[in-house]
């Protein structure tokens, strides 16, 4: 994480948690790459919004 964006995610543990979960590991390769663009996009659309980490209004 950058002091104002979020760059990605740990994928180690990402795939640690699907598998832990059972999830295929092919499905796991296809999905998470997806899934994680649109998580740090509208972390980062938040981020913006609200003015960085750690803002309270």
């Amino acid at each position: 994480m950058l002091p104002a964006a979020v760059v990605g995610w740990d994928m180690s543990a990402a795939l640690a948690l699907g598998d832990a979960l059972g999830i295929s590991p092919l499905a796991m390769a296809e999905l998470l790459p997806i899934i994680e663009a649109a998580m740090v996009r509208k972390l980062n659309e938040e981020l913006a919004a609200n003015g960085g980490p750690g803002f309270r209004p």
